[in-house]
């Protein structure tokens, strides 16, 4: 794994942990069966922690798609294996002769 892989794999621990963190708007499965919670589209304002929760979420959510593109943009391409040629080619010749 190189440096970015890491780098990586840390921020996506720190979005589980900011996930989790954040409160839940209704009251649960109870409520859901029970009807209470009935007021899932009121306006409600997060203040305080919460709002900073949410947009720590989403700041390193940014920061993971990014990464997510760059990584993929500069790791090589991988290198071709040079038995791969021949190795297909027995598999379609043992392929055959069970037909």
């Amino acid at each position: 794994m190189k440096w970015y892989d890491y780098i990586f794999l840390v921020i996506a621990l720190i979005i589980i942990v900011l996930s989790l963190l954040q409160g839940g708007k209704s009251e649960g499965a109870s409520g859901a069966i029970t009807g209470g919670g009935l007021n899932v589209f009121a306006k409600t304002k997060e203040r305080g922690s919460e709002k900073v929760i949410t947009w720590l979420t989403f700041g390193f959510a940014i920061v993971f798609f990014f990464l997510a593109i760059l990584i993929s943009a500069i790791q090589p391409a991988p290198e071709p294996d040079p038995d791969k040629p021949t190795q297909v080619i027995q598999a379609l010749t043992a392929l055959s002769s069970l037909l």
